[in-house]
């Protein structure tokens, strides 16, 4: 096909040189030739000839120049897309997408709608990481991602979507142009990357590093100077004695400038850029080298003492050779040597080994699924024998900054697989089941079973409340949809395809070690058979209340055994404390004291889940007659969590199922039954306020005395109550991961103050955290109150573009949007947040997503007439004057007006696309669009700026369906989903009935023209290819509806835009005209 379409293309070139008829006709040749220029080729010259044709003025300042560097609503801000993104994967709960693909598609995106160079797109996604690792210099004590996942998002993530940018860009030039000679699209675009890079240079505040990475950054700076200076470095080590070699400061550039060198992205002449090192001295350097010669002696064959393990444990591996070696002694060592190998891996290796990051978490799932699924019985034995070494990984990865890292990689699927696995088998597996480490420390199969249940459940929705999973369906948040079988769905295809495995990231090819799964079947549910009928349990406690347990089940009998070891300490004598389902008793008298952990029964791990929730049942039901203290309650419910720390799981499960059933009686948090929140809830109530104050919304007045100052409905209550009886340890923490956000959920869906007075008593046992659990309280706010969100969603357009009062930072853009994040950054204590920041905590526990995309596109329009507004004021009053060049200060003024309409329309688009995701975005386009072109608009109430405000909202609403269709589905002509081409056929046969008089529009038809012209014209220039998958009637019927809004040449762009099929219908238009 290639060689025919050239033939005809040389063809046609002839014939527009030397034919008459052409040369006589209207239409322009340059219009004609349009039809053979190559629109695949996204990368080169060709498409941008067509931009000034199709898109509309925009002021133009690359991020290069110093007028793209404000911060304002001006070119820069355009690139706002990427530090939401960025920010929301922070803010955000662990997500099962690749953020490396999602990243790249998205700058490639605003590349393309943008009309900048790849330089500039380049230069934003590192300005926009950076600022990500800045907002977090003052970070907040807390059980929140901090700054790892923020350095793990600018020195790994942000590279490889680099790296992803420029391997298509050479694969594509390769497959369309193999035919033709000259320098290839990755030539280019690695001369772009690197310019980019020497730009950043100039940005020295910016880029300042955080204390905790000034060492490494120091390492780079003074790698860099000893290549320059031509230092003998023995094996990649320095190992010199000089310490004079190390004085050198370096910032986060030199941490950049490495991780792409390691990739192949850059060579070691960036080592010579001007300005590049810098002779500072700073003495942290000065120990470095020691540190690293532990690395040094593992390559050289030493033992794997523990001397040497807590030291390899702090430092990450500098090399992928590192890498290879310890992943060989993981699997191939004796078994003391590979727990020690295990616990390596999982230190800094993995949370600051950026350079070769993507390698080290596929090593860390391949060792967590040692074996194909298809053999069970197999894999049983085989995941038994490695129960130490699992359990190490297991409680390596559980802090909270882990678990991000392999959902930024898109491992999360194949993660959850393998956990699976693991709770299958260990969980049928008696606690007598125990091994012993090195160390002295003894585990048991329940301890190795609860780190794999906890870590498994919070790769899914498993905290949210139930109401999302039964009532919401298309209007749930995003990511509400993910359950164990969802995850599976995932995984499978990714497992099976030989192209995504071999497709990886280009530097995969550099490690000699295989990190590919373990297994290529595919997995499902029934292949576990014991967690699915956990799951079933689950989600039956989520539907209704408990029934069915029959009097002398086995089930009952493990309730009663649970219940009795609990409570037996309750001083009450045989007084009746609960009922199980009516049919027996607590009965007190017969409890024994002393040392009784051997009484608990040892019963493997599943059936013990299965009796948890009724035991959780009677225990709540005594606390509410009166029979069971609440401190009893708290106490017997923290000891069954210590017997089995995954319970607390289901636990979790059942009070927040029972506080959406509204049948509990509230629990007076009065400081005699109830732990009281008198101490601190004015101060919660007065932090709130100094939060969203920027935002200009109402806080709701706490109760400040009487019987309302601290009630919360009983399983709110009794499960606040249990969490603040953990310690703040090591050993707890991994629990709490779960605990913390399923009360935060809990709480967040009750009533107005809950959440105000679960962070008050926490405030209580942990001031430190005072901050951070102020700002979850602040959340609230806007869970109860739609007016509150769409006040904030206000907040947001005018703060990003320059038009609030209340805002924190008065030139708009980013600087307005998001600040500097969250934290005690003022001396008076708590600061005022950034609408944004408040934003992306808020949104995804708003019970109906839906209404957000009609609050977005209203205030979308209700800024565009602020700004036509402002705009022809300007023109008015500055008319007569001109510039330099002769052109008319009002002209000036609806350039930059046309960008600030643009500014507006990428942020409504990105707050369409992370608050609903595709789902919100096809509504956009099938319902929300089309219904405001059948209404009548009044947009022009005033009359104070005519039709500019129409011709403004048309383009505005083009950018904001563009925009929302590339953050959803992409520009690439293989689209991600089979989605795209249903919704933009739909809405493009709307167009095209429209413009053929079937559909009676009520908008302003200047607005309708602006719309169509921009919108197709957008669609032709940056992806053309969503014409590729319409029919040919609707394409002549746009390319007709364009004749007659005379745009001629966006015509035949149009049927261009279609392929082949099209080309007949493109001629006889053209010789027609």
């Amino acid at each position: 096909m290639k060689t025919q379409w050239g033939v005809f293309a040389n063809r046609l070139q002839l014939l527009v040189a030397n034919s008459s008829t052409l040369k006589a006709s209207k239409m322009s040749s340059e219009a004609f030739q349009q039809l053979i220029l190559d629109e695949h080729n996204v990368y080169g010259e060709n498409k941008h000839s067509l931009r000034k044709k199709f898109h509309p003025t925009v002021a133009f300042n690359p991020i290069s120049s110093p007028n793209g560097r404000c911060l304002g609503a001006s070119y820069s801000a355009l690139w706002i897309p990427i530090d939401m993104y960025l920010e929301d994967c922070l803010h955000g709960s662990i997500a099962a997408t690749n953020s490396i693909e999602i990243l790249s598609g998205l700058v490639k995106a605003l590349q393309a709608v943008n009309r900048s160079t790849w330089r500039d797109a380049f230069m934003a996604l590192w300005i926009a990481s950076v600022r990500l690792v800045q907002r977090e210099r003052e970070p907040i004590e807390g059980p929140v991602p901090h700054l790892e996942t923020r350095l793990c998002m600018l020195l790994s993530i942000a590279t490889l979507a680099v790296a992803d940018i420029i391997e298509e860009a050479d694969s594509c030039h390769n497959e369309l142009n193999n035919h033709w000679k000259g320098k290839s699209a990755k030539d280019d675009l690695r001369k772009e990357l690197m310019l980019s890079l020497q730009v950043l240079g100039d940005y020295e505040s910016l880029l300042v590093p955080p204390p905790c990475i000034i060492s490494a950054a120091n390492l780079a700076a003074s790698k860099a100077a000893m290549f320059v200076s031509a230092a003998n470095i023995s094996n990649g080590y320095m190992e010199s004695g000089n310490d004079s070699t190390m004085n050198y400061s370096g910032n986060m550039r030199h941490l950049i400038v490495e991780s792409c060198i390691s990739r192949n992205l850059l060579d070691t002449s960036a080592y010579f850029w001007p300005g590049y090192i810098n002779g500072h001295v700073n003495s942290m350097s000065h120990t470095l080298p020691s540190q690293l010669a532990g690395w040094s002696s593992f390559m050289n064959g030493a033992p794997l003492t523990q001397s040497l393990v807590n030291t390899l444990v702090s430092i990450p591996a500098s090399s992928l050779a590192e890498l290879e070696k310890l992943f060989e002694v993981a699997v191939n060592g004796s078994d003391e040597d590979k727990v020690s190998a295990a616990t390596v891996l999982c230190g800094a290796t993995l949370l600051r080994g950026w350079n070769f990051q993507e390698h080290t978490v596929r090593l860390v799932v391949k060792l967590l699924s040692h074996s194909d699924a298809a053999d069970f019985s197999g894999r049983e034995s085989q995941l038994m024998k490695h129960g130490p070494m699992l359990n190490v990984i297991l409680t390596g990865i559980s802090p909270v900054d882990y678990a991000p890292i392999f959902s930024f990689h898109g491992l999360v699927p194949e993660l959850a697989a393998a956990l699976m696995a693991i709770c299958e088998v260990f969980g049928c597996l008696s606690p007598s089941v125990s091994w012993t480490l090195g160390t002295g420390e003894e585990i048991s199969a329940h301890s190795v079973f609860s780190n794999a249940f906890i870590l498994l459940l919070r790769l899914w929705k498993f905290n949210h409340p139930p109401l999302e999973y039964c009532i919401m369906g298309d209007g749930a948040p995003v990511g509400s949809q993910l359950t164990p079988e969802y995850l599976l769905l995932l995984r499978n295809p990714r497992v099976l395809s030989a192209s995504s495995l071999s497709k990886s990231r280009s530097s995969q090819k550099q490690l000699p070690v295989n990190s590919s799964p373990s297994s290529y079947n595919p997995i499902f549910m029934d292949s576990f058979p014991k967690l699915k009928l956990w799951y079933r349990q689950h989600q039956a406690c989520l539907a209704s209340t408990l029934s069915g347990l029959a009097h002398g089940t086995p089930v009952h009998n493990i309730v009663d055994s649970l219940l009795n070891l609990m409570f037996r300490k309750a001083n009450k004598g045989s007084t009746s404390i609960g009922s199980l389902s009516g049919s027996s008793s607590i009965s007190n008298s017969s409890g024994p004291g002393g040392d009784d952990s051997h009484l608990w029964p040892q019963l493997p791990a599943w059936e013990i889940l299965e009796a948890v929730p009724f035991v959780v049942d009677a225990a709540l039901t005594a606390c509410s007659h009166g029979r069971l203290f609440p401190r009893e309650l708290a106490t017997g419910l923290k000891d069954l969590a210590d017997f089995l720390p995954a319970s607390i799981a289901t636990i979790a499960s059942y009070f927040s199922a029972e506080v959406t059933r509204g049948v509990w009686k509230p629990a007076f948090m009065n400081g005699t039954d109830w732990p009281s929140p008198a101490a601190n809830l004015s101060m919660v109530e007065e932090h709130i306020k100094k939060i969203v104050a920027a935002t200009g919304v109402d806080v709701p007045r706490l109760a400040t005395g009487g019987s309302t100052l601290g009630r919360l409905p009983l399983p709110l209550a009794a499960f606040v109550s249990l969490t603040i009886t953990y310690k703040l340890d090591k050993s707890s923490e991994r629990f709490l991961n779960l605990a913390g956000p399923a009360l935060e959920n809990l709480a967040a869906s009750c009533p107005w103050p809950s959440m105000a007075i679960v962070a008050a008593l926490w405030t209580q046992k942990v001031k430190r955290w005072s901050d951070f659990l102020v700002f979850s309280a602040s959340r609230t706010v806007f869970h109860h109150n739609n007016d509150a969100v769409f006040q904030l969603l206000r907040s947001c357009f005018t703060s990003t573009l320059g038009m609030s009062s209340t805002s924190l930072c008065c030139c708009g853009g980013v600087a307005s949007l998001l600040g500097h994040g969250f934290g005690s950054h003022c001396s008076g204590g708590l600061s005022p947040v950034a609408p944004g920041i408040l934003y992306l905590r808020i949104f995804r526990c708003i019970k109906d997503c839906s209404i957000l995309g009609e609050d977005i596109l209203n205030l979308l329009m209700l800024s565009v007439k602020d700004i036509a507004e402002t705009t022809v004021s300007r023109h008015r009053s500055d008319k007569l004057k001109r510039t330099k060049y002769g052109m008319r200060h009002g002209q000036i003024s609806l350039a930059a007006a046309m960008t600030q309409v643009k500014v507006a329309a990428s942020l409504g688009a990105t707050l369409v696309w992370l608050s609903g995701g595709t789902t919100l975005v096809q509504s956009l386009f099938q319902e929300m669009l089309p219904s405001w072109f059948l209404s009548v608009q009044d947009l022009d109430q005033g009359g104070a700026s005519g039709a500019t405000v129409y011709k403004l909202g048309g383009h505005a609403l083009a950018y904001f369906a563009v925009y929302s269709g590339m953050f959803a589905w992409g520009i690439d002509p293989t689209p991600v989903s089979r989605r795209r081409e249903r919704v933009m056929r739909s809405h493009l046969e709307f167009l095209a009935s429209a413009l053929d008089g079937k559909i009676s529009l009520g908008c302003d038809l200047s607005l309708w023209r602006a719309y169509v012209s921009g919108f197709l014209g957008l669609v032709v220039e940056c992806t053309p290819c969503l014409l590729h998958e319409v029919d040919l009637k609707v394409l002549k019927k746009l390319s007709v509806g364009l004749q007659q809004l005379r745009e001629n040449e966006l015509a035949i762009a149009v049927l261009r835009g279609g392929g082949p099929k099209a080309m007949a219908a493109a001629a006889e238009l053209i010789l027609g005209s």
